[in-house]
Parts: structure tokens; C-alpha cells; sequence
């Protein structure tokens, strides 16, 4: 399981290339991974993060580590990762915190959990304080980033968003099934899937892909509300979604970094929610208005 929280990168500077690369080095000395094509993409390497906490409502206590990374897209987009697979102790009681750190991404359930009704839990809306909270671990994450990179005032302001997912490990061949996406409210998504057994790391990497892509529609969604199209003067309407076209339109790119697993998720996710075909929707309603602005003014200087 785990969670991804999506935002904009603050303050960043698009002309440096080795900016990104400095702002993700949360582990001093250990390598940031660099991606340049398709697009250009950063990666800080994992953190363990000590965890120590019942897991869920009527659930058994986990004891162990979630890794934590962060990573920025196109040095637009900024992302804090946590995520850990959640196995059954070997032993009733408790570990000196050695035999956890030995085991990185790893919590183990100290009790005898209700593994089908846990899932449900992981993957629901709903998280009490003292549960489980990898959303509090990913959100940190993307905090040290912007912290980082704090600079001028922004001319372009957008909401985070979190993705929260929950994988059932099935036999090692098992193929992705049960897929469930939920928008539930303007900030959080769910998402849930069974697949074969991977390693927690592949997981993440498809469920951020999805996260960005999520924030990223979401977003221009707002963008093109707070726009007004067809309300106010054109002209107004096109100032407004200038820094969306600006920011957004060149990252849509599903599955650019991909393995089978990715795309096996992204296949399942056009059918149903559509990402795609939304996107493409929005952003050829934002172009129509530019065209219309230019027909409009050659028609204007035709008649001069």
C-alpha cells in the first residue's frame, strides 16, 4: 500500500537542468535517478520512514518501515511517495528496531489481522490519527521539495491532490485485476487492484503515474471553470488559462516511463474512467478559444 501527494512545484527555475536533480536529494550520498527522455524526470532515492502504530480500526498493530521518495516531472511537478507491503510477523511480540531496519519497506502485523477486511480499511476514505497515515509520510516529502525551491510569488496557484492505493498480492503469474479508481472528493483518490506478486517499488512507480496524471486533468478541470468560458470577454477568458497552457498542456504523457504493469493499469483506466479522453476534450476546448480569438480579430482587421 501507499500514497502519492501531487502538487505543483513551487519557485522553480525551468531554465536550470541540474535544479531538480539538487531539490530531491533527501538521502545525502546516495544517487538521485535522472530520466531525460521522454521527458525529463528526477527521482530521489527511498528513505525509510519508522512505523509503529495500529494499522486500522479493530486491526492489528504493524511494526516496521515505509519508504518515502519524492520525485519532479518537466521540473513543473512535484511528487512525495510512501509505500511498504505489510506482512505477517513471524514472531507474537515485538523486535528490537534492528531486525525492522533490516527489512526496509516492510511492516509486519503483530496480532492476527482480518487480511480481506484490512485491505478494505487501507484502501477506504476514512483515517483516525492514530492509524496507519503514509499520506502524513508522502506529504512531508513533498514538503522538503518545496521548501527547497522556494521562490518569487507564483502567477499560477493549484490544489494537491492524494492518491491512496492498496495492492492484493496474488500468485507470482496473477494478472492485474479488480481495478477500482475513486475520485472521492476534490483533494483524495483510491485506488485498488489485486496483481501478481512485485516488487512494492514497481507498485509505486504505476500509482504515481497515475497520481500525476489525475492532478494534472484535475487541475486544467479547474483552470477551465475558473476561466469562464462563454461568461466573460474573451480576452479575459484566454488571460486566465494562459499559465495552465503554459504549466500543463505539454506533461500529458500516460505510461512514459513504463513497464507491463503500468500499462496493464493505464489500459484499464482509459476504458473505464476515460483520463484521456477528458483531457483531450479540455485541452481542444482550450485551443478552440484561441482559435476563435484569431478568426475574430482577422475579421476585425478585414473590415478596417
Amino acid at each position: 500500500m501507499g500514497e502519492v501527494d501531487t502538487g505543483l512545484l513551487r519557485g522553480r527555475d525551468p531554465s536550470s537542468s541540474d535544479d531538480g536533480r539538487r531539490l530531491v536529494e533527501l538521502v545525502a550520498g546516495e544517487r538521485v535517478l535522472v530520466a531525460t527522455r521522454p521527458r525529463s524526470y528526477v527521482r530521489s532515492p527511498e528513505r525509510p520512514v519508522g512505523v509503529d502504530c495500529t494499522l486500522a480500526a479493530g486491526q492489528a498493530r504493524g511494526i516496521g518501515t515505509a519508504l518515502q521518495r519524492a520525485a519532479i516531472t518537466d521540473n513543473e511537478v512535484v511528487q512525495g511517495s510512501a509505500y511498504a507491503t505489510i506482512v505477517p510477523a513471524e514472531h507474537t511480540a515485538r523486535r528490537p528496531w534492528s531486525h525492522y531496519l533490516a527489512r526496509p519497506g516492510r511492516i509486519e502485523t503483530v496480532g492476527r489481522p482480518r487480511w480481506d477486511s484490512l485491505a478494505a480499511e487501507l484502501a477506504g476514505p476514512g483515517r483516525a490519527p492514530s492509524f496507519l497515515d503514509l499520506g502524513a509520510v508522502a506529504q512531508r516529502a513533498t514538503n522538503e521539495v518545496q521548501s527547497a525551491a522556494r521562490g518569487g510569488e507564483d502567477s499560477f496557484r493549484a490544489a494537491r491532490s492524494r492518491l491512496r492505493w492498496v495492492a492484493r498480492v496474488g500468485g507470482d503469474d496473477a494478472p492485474l485485476s479488480g481495478v477500482h479508481f475513486e475520485v472521492h472528493d476534490r483533494r483524495l483518490r483510491l485506488l485498488s487492484f489485486t496483481v501478481g506478486r512485485r516488487d512494492a517499488g514497481r507498485l509505486a512507480t504505476a500509482c504515481e503515474d497515475v497520481a500525476l496524471h489525475d492532478w494534472l486533468l484535475s487541475t486544467l478541470i479547474e483552470s477551465v471553470r475558473k476561466s469562464a468560458i462563454g461568461q466573460l470577454p474573451r480576452g479575459d477568458t484566454l488571460r486566465r488559462l494562459g499559465p495552465a497552457i503554459d504549466r500543463l498542456l505539454h506533461l500529458w504523457m500516460p505510461a512514459a516511463h513504463a513497464d507491463e504493469l503500468t500499462e496493464a493499469m493505464w489500459t484499464v483506466l482509459e476504458r473505464r474512467a476515460g483520463f484521456s479522453r477528458q483531457w483531450t476534450a479540455l485541452t481542444t476546448r482550450v485551443r478552440d478559444q484561441f482559435s476563435v480569438m484569431l478568426a475574430e480579430s482577422l475579421s476585425a482587421a478585414t473590415r478596417r
